[in-house]
C-alpha cells in the first residue's frame, strides 16, 4: 500500500515557476513507475509527465516539454515536478500517482494504469 501527499500548489503569474512535491509512504515507492496528472474544469484527467523506477526515463506531454521537469528521490520518497514558463492554459488540479506494479518495463499515459493517487494539488495561473 502507498499513500501519496502533494504539495507545492499555488496562484502564480504566467512565466512564474512552482515546483510540486509528492511524499510517499510505504516501502515499495522505489519500485514504481510515478507519474502526475492533471484536471482543469469541465476536462478529462490529462497525463503531463511520469518517470520510471529507476530514473533513467521520463516522458512528458508534448505541450509542457521544455518547460516541466519531473524526478525523483527514492531516498526521500518523493517525486518532484519543476514547472518553468507557466502558461493560464496549465491551470488544474495536479496529481501525482503510483503505478503499483514493481519494477514495470514500460510506462502509461492512462490513469487507468495507475493504482495509487494523492489528492491534488491545485495550480492557478493568472495571465
Amino acid at each position: 500500500q502507498v499513500q501519496l501527499v502533494e504539495s507545492g500548489g499555488g496562484l502564480v503569474q504566467a512565466g512564474d515557476s512552482l515546483r510540486l512535491s509528492c511524499a510517499a509512504s510505504g516501502r515499495t515507492f522505489s519500485n514504481y513507475n510515478m507519474g502526475w496528472f492533471r484536471q482543469a474544469p469541465g476536462k478529462e484527467r490529462e497525463f503531463v509527465a511520469a518517470i520510471n523506477w529507476g530514473s533513467s526515463r521520463t516522458y512528458y506531454l508534448d505541450s509542457v516539454k521544455g518547460r516541466f521537469t519531473i524526478s525523483r528521490d527514492n531516498a526521500k520518497n518523493t517525486v518532484y515536478l519543476q514547472m518553468n514558463s507557466l502558461k493560464p492554459e496549465d491551470t488544474a488540479v495536479y496529481s501525482c500517482a503510483a503505478d503499483g506494479v514493481p519494477f514495470r518495463p514500460y510506462y502509461s499515459r492512462s490513469p487507468s494504469e495507475y493504482k495509487y493517487w494523492g489528492q491534488g494539488t491545485q495550480v492557478t495561473v493568472s495571465s
